[in-house]
């Protein structure tokens, strides 16, 4: 694979990403402070919007597997079809819609439509890496590519969100000095905006958002013109498509990939609470509202630049020693919320991006050396990468969605008030522990549960020797 190529293939994932990012640090908050939708009702958005991505990939994966080739390829037109139907999703997601009482039904549609449709780019995207190369290197080298661009259009488009969006999150209300002000009645001094005007904070997201879209169109269309994808380049004539029926349960019943998957969905679940629980914690519950933005730009600059540090660590000491990467973030995390200083919050947003980096990179990493091994021990059967995908993006997306809404649930039961300066106690205490505790715990059951991943770097080695004996 040239240069090109895999730069090509990087960029366009990375519009998936931004949109993504975006959402996890500002959606969360978005719908509470200025959509004032309550607690409930966003924990409702979140968890059936993620839910809705996740049915849709074992759907996608069921319909990708009887794609026919075609000139562009056969995961190509899927991606092509389904870009600008997602960029108007995604927009109508942030928009501020001029009735009230029907708020929830409108955000949970589009956010619900948006993951539908990221799903349907996603799972042929992803799996267009075992068509780009049949080398586990080669794959490696690419996938490695697509993560430092994806973090760094996160980078650039959750800084730009945050930049853009972050006066929206900061009222002259809540710059009062409480110490000064001795009466009760400032903790429910609403932070609302002031009257609309040209830039108010409803245009301001809407405005981020049309950025974001334009990203997608932009990425899709580098994509389209610097890859070329390849038909499965060892299967024989003979070969037979295995049904997505009986290929889904055979996925499932791969000792590998059933403990990988295991693993990182606990994992990915906890990188979900810290990102969307981020930017609450800063506000409510730490006092450093007026440097959420650049936390966030500290942890993606934190897990951009040391994608390259994690792909030669795993090239030289294998990936699941470089799973204790993902790690590092638990101390200090619980260190912030025992103490939340703000040069110790910097800190903190730099460690937490290492982890993020490395749990971003390996799963990516090792699900094509999953999918080798399963052809290994099925050589008469093809077809079988989109389903691997597909079921791994929806338990992924499952466990995530149940992770937000139980997040929201929880600021619901505690007490969360939208547009007041102070919260409860009660809520300041579950954020801390959205943040520390269960992140911290998570983590370290995904971690325990990969100590039983079988495929070391001895056996992927075997694998491909055997690979390249059957084509």
């Amino acid at each position: 694979l040239s240069i090109c190529s895999k730069l090509c293939y990087a960029i366009g994932g990375a519009p998936n990403q931004v949109a993504g990012s975006a959402a996890a640090f500002f959606l969360q908050i978005y719908l509470l402070d200025i959509a004032h939708i309550t607690p409930f009702q966003a924990s409702l958005v979140l968890f059936i919007g993620k839910a809705s991505g996740a049915v849709t990939d074992p759907v996608a994966g069921f319909f990708i597997s009887k794609s026919r080739w075609t000139k562009i390829g056969r995961l190509m037109p899927w991606m092509l079809a389904c870009t600008p139907l997602i960029v108007v999703s995604y927009f109508f997601m942030w928009y501020l819609p001029p009735f009230v009482s029907g708020r929830v039904i409108w955000y949970l549609t589009f956010y619900c439509l948006f993951q539908a449709l990221t799903t349907l780019f996603q799972v042929p995207y992803s799996a267009l890496t075992m068509f780009l190369s049949t080398d586990q290197e080669e794959r490696d080298s690419a996938t490695a590519y697509r993560m430092t661009v994806e973090v760094l259009g996160t980078l650039i488009g959750a800084a730009l969100q945050g930049q853009i969006v972050a006066s929206a999150h900061v009222s002259h209300h809540c710059t009062v000095n409480p110490s000064v002000n001795k009466n009760d009645s400032w903790n429910d001094i609403p932070s609302f905006p002031d009257p609309p005007d040209p830039l108010s904070d409803q245009a301001i997201y809407t405005i981020a958002a049309g950025v974001i879209g334009g990203v997608y169109l932009l990425g899709i269309v580098i994509l389209f013109l610097g890859v070329k994808e390849k038909d499965d380049p060892y299967a024989l004539s003979s070969d037979r498509t295995i049904p997505f029926c009986k290929g889904l349960g055979l996925t499932v019943k791969h000792g590998p990939y059933v403990k990988l998957t295991a693993s990182f969905l606990l994992i990915s679940t906890a990188v979900q609470l810290e990102q969307s629980n981020l930017v609450l914690f800063c506000t409510h519950a730490a006092d450093l509202r007026n440097h959420f933005q650049y936390l966030v730009v500290t942890i993606l600059v934190s897990a951009a630049v040391s994608i390259p540090f994690w792909q030669k660590f795993l090239q030289r000491f294998g990936k699941k020693c470089a799973a204790c990467g993902i790690s590092w973030m638990i101390p200090f995390a619980v260190l912030l919320v025992t103490i939340p200083d703000l040069i110790l919050a910097y800190f903190v947003a730099f460690v937490s991006g290492l982890s993020i980096a490395a749990s971003l990179l390996l799963p990516w990493s090792m699900l094509p050396d999953v999918v080798d091994n399963f052809r290994l021990q099925n050589p008469h059967g093809k077809g079988h990468e989109t389903i691997f995908y597909s079921s791994y993006v929806f338990f992924t997306k499952m466990s995530a969605g149940i992770g937000l809404g139980i997040s929201a649930a929880g600021l619901e039961f505690t007490g969360y008030k939208p547009g007041i300066c102070r919260q409860p106690n009660d809520v300041i205490l579950a954020l801390k522990i959205l943040i520390g505790v269960v992140p911290a715990i998570l983590i370290l059951l995904g971690l325990f549960i990969l100590l039983f991943y079988p495929i070391t770097e001895e056996s992927r080695k075997e694998t491909k020797l055997a690979l390249e004996v059957l084509r």
